[in-house]
């Protein structure tokens, strides 16, 4: 089961540190999940360059130039948010018994852990 979903709030826990041009300590939202390459793309986090060529809409217009977007930065590398602390936590998974429509059925509830602080 995933422990980081799309539109999670996420902070960057490795790599270069603000001041030196990096993203370590930086807060966004989950755009995507790439579950097959272990990776995220976080909203303001790990901006690429990308040169797209020059073409032509039905319009007319221009299109092409040098894009900048986020680039999709290794799973390990983010911590789930709490939302009640606002601090970077672990995240844990607890069985609930859910009953709909008369049927109870055994689902996994993701919750955080407790932080640093709350200990």
């Amino acid at each position: 089961m995933a422990n980081i979903k799309k539109g999670d709030l996420v902070q960057v826990i490795t790599g270069r540190r603000q001041d030196r041009g990096g993203s370590r300590g930086k807060q966004g939202r989950v755009l995507e999940v790439l579950v097959d390459r272990n990776r995220v793309v976080v909203e303001g986090v790990n901006f690429v360059k990308k040169h797209v060529r020059a073409g032509q809409t039905d319009r007319g217009t221009k299109t092409g130039g040098i894009e900048t977007r986020e680039a999709p930065i290794h799973v390990s590398n983010v911590a789930l948010i709490d939302p009640k602390t606002k601090t970077p936590t672990r995240v844990g998974f607890r069985l609930e018994e859910v009953e709909k429509n008369g049927v109870k059925k055994t689902v996994r509830i993701r919750y955080a852990k407790k932080s640093g602080e709350d200990l």
